[in-house]
């Protein structure tokens, strides 16, 4: 991260996307506010800013407020901004004299001279220049002439913002560490450098780091001990903090002390900076009848704190476990219909995010309107399903994500069956709930009913549907299994995985990523599961309409795709021209039903796929070094149905699941 302290010796950034804001304590409403410049930067190649001021802008404009307090020290929150990615952080000394700009004036000079951004993301009570007169309007009067677009941080997200400083501010004070952590996202820290003392600590056999603090602003946690790490001179070390005023010592002043006892270290570190991130209080403030008293006290403090670490971290369930994040194109009907119930899926807290492919219908003002919780992610252009999922997931970092069809229907709570399962089976990579039909609610579901698998010649079918053919739901596919693929439907995945093998395919644009996504996921080592405890219903086709020639032809191309990025050569030798001749066959059941679009569109698929094999070819490479690099035991074993699922449908009629293996 670069960084800049004098306005008037700023680069050329190049394509500048800034926001605008002091930034304390870079807490997790500032994060999502980080990401967004960041991604956004990423889109237009160009570079993400953040602006800021030094001093606070309110030591100068309340100069005698003694209540202001700040979570960071100005160097903290430079460590913090960096740590988050950002391509340049520009420190504007702010004075009484840069406060009286004129608004006009602020943004002609300062903002565009100096800038001369693509975006600018501000709040939506943004307020700037001499007296706060300036505001959103006027920089976007300046909009069109200076080709740049300003977005707008909507009000839930702000208020937000400011009740989460509140709340950790609250925290701290009350000696809350872990619950202002929890709302950091980051634990608080608490940087100086290292003076001298009474060295009182040493003649009782706990030597102390004196900490001296240069922002008398900084928000300093409640009086007591708590457990702590430091980072100095290079290394990390344990220990336990004391902040009080010493009151069971005489002969001294009682001036509030910041001192750490750190475990197992005895150097000669006077006058070097440390770090001190502060975990949690082990108890207040005490006046002790001795300094032998005191000392035994210390003995349990440490014996505390040693403790506390070798304890492992109680299961937290915060909002940012689990995010359902649902890909949008024109489908306010959709998100009218089906949202509200998404937001009660589980009985956790949970994020909801909506990928939005530049949607030219009003479906962004519903959410934003309707449903202000919701993160609304953006996208400058329709990038389909695959592209648009990798996209957009590049936003969200809980640990589970709910990939969820915008035409999904569901129940209360329907996700806890599959978290519970995860959660007891860190092997457990990916998996999906029973998709029944939305409009034959006792029906199963073409995108995936009850579990996916693959046959010997890579045809997908599934538990509850073979082809067209969808079975009745009578409970007999309710038993938890291990399957070769899970619906892009309803699917949650762990977003580190997801991550890790590169997402989905974006050449696919649609249909089938999902399963070439699993291939790749179980040849890692990790496991895929149905668990039909949780049911899901889909109103199927409703983003794209199953006997459409342009899904015949994703479907046909997309198959050979993963077929030859996925098989091994030997195998691929003979496969690849049985399934053209399959195709061929297809082709033939399409022409004796008058469907002569669908075999303009398996020929198109096969023409497609013949001119991407100099691609696909290296994709093959590219997924082999990914996989090894990812790999986290054996691989996942496929069920390789012997028989091929074509034959056996049409030829033997084996219509149902159940008929497959008798």
């Amino acid at each position: 991260m670069r960084i800049f302290r004098d306005i008037n010796e700023l680069p050329n950034f190049k394509n500048a996307v800034l926001t605008i804001g002091s930034f304390d304590g870079v807490h997790r409403g500032h994060q999502k506010i980080i990401k967004r410049i960041n991604h956004l930067a990423k889109e237009i190649d160009g570079e993400s800013v953040i602006i800021t001021f030094d001093p606070h802008p309110r030591k100068i404009i309340y100069p005698k407020d003694d209540s202001f307090v700040l979570l960071n020290t100005l160097d903290e929150k430079i460590d913090l901004i960096e740590s988050f990615g950002v391509d340049n952080l520009v420190i504007v000394p702010f004075s009484v004299e840069f406060s009286q700009q004129p608004p006009r004036e602020y943004i002609e000079r300062f903002l565009l001279n100096s800038f001369k951004p693509s975006y600018i993301v501000i709040g939506y009570d943004h307020r700037f220049g001499l007296n706060r007169e300036g505001n959103i309007d006027l920089l976007e009067e300046y909009s069109p002439e200076h080709k740049f677009e300003v977005i707008q941080i909507k009000k839930q997200e702000l208020e937000d913002i400011t009740i989460s400083s509140t709340k950790i501010r609250t925290a701290i004070k009350e000696g809350d560490i872990e619950g202002a952590n929890q709302f950091l996202n980051h634990n608080y820290k608490i940087s100086g450098i290292v003076g001298h003392g009474d060295k009182i600590g040493n003649t009782i056999g706990y030597p102390t780091a004196n900490i001296e603090i240069n922002e008398k602003h900084k928000l300093k946690p409640q009086e007591g001990v708590y457990a702590v790490t430091c980072d100095i001179e290079g290394l990390h070390k344990k220990g336990m903090m004391y902040i009080g005023t010493r009151p069971t010592i005489s002969g001294v002043t009682h001036k509030q002390k910041i001192e750490v006892n750190i475990f197992e270290f005895d150097d000669n570190i006077y006058n070097k900076p440390i770090e001190v991130s502060v975990l949690t209080r082990i108890r207040g403030d005490q006046k002790f009848d001795s300094l032998s008293e005191l000392k035994g006290q210390l003995a349990m403090d440490k014996i505390a704190v040693q403790d506390f670490f070798d304890t492992p971290p109680p299961e937290v369930h915060s909002q940012d476990r689990v995010c359902i994040a649902i890909l949008n194109w024109n489908g306010e009907e959709y998100l009218e219909s089906y949202l509200p119930q998404v937001l009660y899926s589980s009985s956790d807290p949970i994020n909801i995010a909506v990928i939005d492919n530049a949607s030219d219908d009003d479906s962004v003002a519903y959410v934003q309107d309707w449903h202000p919780e919701v993160q609304m992610i953006q996208l400058p252009k329709n990038y389909g399903f695959a592209e648009g999922y990798n996209r957009g997931m590049e936003y969200i970092d809980a640990e589970y994500t709910v990939i969820l069809n915008s035409d999904v229907s569901v129940k209360t709570e329907w996700l806890d069956p599959i978290l519970e399962a995860m959660d007891n089976d860190p092997t457990l990579a990916i998996c999906q709930p029973k998709i029944l039909s939305l409009e034959e609610k006792d029906s199963f579901e073409y995108a995936g009913a009850s579990g996916g698998f693959l046959d010997s010649l890579g045809y997908p079918y599934c538990r509850g549907r073979i082809f067209n053919n969808l079975e009745k739901d009578n409970g007999q596919y309710d038993d938890e299994m291990s399957i070769d693929w899970a619906s892009g439907a309803a699917m949650v995945v762990r977003t580190e995985v997801f991550k890790n093998l590169g997402g989905f395919d974006s050449d696919y644009f649609a249909h089938m990523e999902e399963i070439d996504f699993c291939i790749r996921a179980r040849k890692c080592g990790h496991k895929i599961k149905v668990i039909p405890q949780s049911t899901v219903f889909h109103l199927g086709g409703g983003t794209l309409d199953y006997s459409s020639p342009r899904k015949v032809k994703l479907n046909f191309r997309n198959s050979l795709y993963t077929l030859y990025k996925n098989e091994n050569a030997g195998s691929l030798i003979w496969k690849l021209p049985v399934r053209l001749i399959l195709d061929g066959v297809a082709a033939a059941k399409f022409l004796t039903e008058g469907k002569t679009s669908n075999i303009k569109a398996i020929i198109g698929a096969h023409w497609k796929f013949f001119s991407q094999i100099p691609t696909l070819t290296k994709k093959r490479k590219t997924l082999k070094k990914i996989i090894q690099k990812h790999k986290v035991g054996n691989p996942t074993p496929q069920s390789r149905y012997s028989s091929s699922i074509v034959l056996d449908f049409y030829i033997k009629g084996k219509k149902t699941f159940d008929k497959l293996s008798k």
